[in-house]
């Protein structure tokens, strides 16, 4: 199943469920898109991009509230959205959400 548009997920951090949005396109085994959270002011770009199947991954570059990567694996189940996120030196975070 395509991973194309609009994702609403909770990552479950060190910091408590934090929600988000993913925007997502897929064009071949390509992936872009942004991500919008409450904890960064504007959308982040998604970037490094695969898709495989129903398994995808992507890094977000967060630089507030502090410079850090975000290395997402995941995997689409229809309307559903589920995976890890490696928060840097803060250890990985499961998430999981459902396209709105």
């Amino acid at each position: 199943m395509s991973a194309d548009g609009k994702w609403e997920i909770s990552m479950n951090t060190p910091m408590g469920a934090q929600p988000a949005t993913l925007d997502l396109k897929e064009d071949g085994s390509t992936l872009t898109g942004t991500m919008t959270a409450a904890a960064a002011p504007g959308p982040i770009e998604v970037t490094g991009g695969t898709v495989d199947g129903d398994n995808l991954t992507w890094t977000a570059a967060l630089t507030q509230p502090m410079p850090i990567n975000l290395e997402f694996t995941a995997m689409v189940d229809g309307d559903k959205i589920s995976g890890t996120a490696k928060l840097g030196a803060f250890g990985d975070a499961t998430f999981e959400g459902t396209r709105a």
